[in-house]
């Protein structure tokens, strides 16, 4: 037997012995290593914010769109609705809003969305709004292997700056869904930032295997994403809601807390759930309350927040 034949049978039976192996009998080695994979490292939090602002306040935009019945494979026309709905009416809407208040944001953008809608894209930079990557097709990247991954997030990379003249310096990966390559992936394209994980409240540094990256994590928390209360898939019997009221209360306790502690408050929202009539309000007030604090907030870009918090932090 050769050494190529000898180590794939080794492989094929060590893959075998851990499907039959429960996670209470793994070796220390074993779950310090899954758990080592992706590690929060040094802390970023400044000593005060821009301008002498107490805490930050950092507005993002998942611009889906079709992508999100497209990569499964869905064909439904109703869904595509919902999608086509974010570029007609939720972009608009949401650029009125925040050119009306002076407020800038991040949109994280699938490659087919800036395919779909060049212009849209273009028009997001042009009011001084950044743009990042948020995956090619709004793929789950725990089910590629690396070299897809790799090939979908530089085409990516690369279709966003053909379309809007920028280079995006950030990623969030569609659904949270950060593989054990990712952050690989991330770190060999020269990335600035993720904002994918929720470590912590604040900005650190993402560690690989126990060593730093330098690629900074911005953190996104579930809790703070408009989705999560307002999503529905009526084929999965999927229906969570939550009165538009209660996810205001919801979201200004997190500004308020983070107002107190002097932190960041990032919020991610999607143009084709947060933008309804009944909904859209919600981002109005928060912009407004975060407005009327007396000690002030600093409304900043992904970019520039993680920018502002290395160069600034304490450590």
């Amino acid at each position: 037997m050769n050494n190529i034949a000898r180590h794939v049978r080794e492989a094929r039976i060590a893959m075998s012995e851990q499907s039959t192996v429960q996670p209470w009998q793994w070796p220390e080695k074993e779950w310090r290593r899954l758990v080592n994979r992706v590690r929060a490292g040094r802390s970023f939090r400044p000593l005060e914010w821009k301008g002498g602002a107490r805490c930050v306040v950092a507005l993002s935009f998942d611009s889906d769109h079709e992508t999100n019945e497209l990569r499964d494979g869905g064909v439904s026309i109703n869904r595509l609705a919902w999608g086509q709905y974010g570029n007609r009416v939720g972009v608009p809407r949401i650029l009125s809003l925040l050119k009306k208040y002076d407020v800038p944001a991040s949109f994280f953008v699938p490659a087919v969305t800036a395919l779909l809608y060049p212009d849209e894209q273009r028009e997001i930079v042009d009011a001084g709004h950044e743009i990042g990557v948020h995956g090619w097709i709004h793929e789950l990247n725990s089910k590629l292997g690396m070299n897809d991954e790799r090939d979908l997030i530089a085409r990516s990379l690369d279709t966003l700056e053909q379309i809007t003249g920028n280079r995006p310096t950030g990623f969030r990966s569609p659904s949270a869904d950060f593989s054990e390559h990712t952050l690989q992936i991330l770190k060999d394209l020269d990335f600035a930032y993720d904002s994918s994980l929720c470590a912590d409240d604040d900005c650190y540094e993402l560690e690989m295997n126990g060593q730093p990256t330098g690629i900074v994590e911005l953190p996104f928390d579930w809790v703070r994403d408009d989705a999560v209360y307002f999503l529905m898939h009526r084929f999965q019997g999927l229906r969570p809601y939550t009165l538009p009221s209660q996810v205001f209360d919801i979201f200004k306790r997190e500004l308020d807390a983070a107002y107190a502690e002097g932190g960041v408050f990032e919020l991610t929202m999607h143009p084709h759930v947060i933008t309804n009539r009944s909904r859209i309000w919600i981002v109005e007030e928060l912009i407004k309350h975060a407005k009327s604090l007396p000690d002030g907030v600093w409304f900043a870009r992904h970019d520039e927040l993680v920018a502002y918090a290395v160069q600034n932090s304490r450590q």
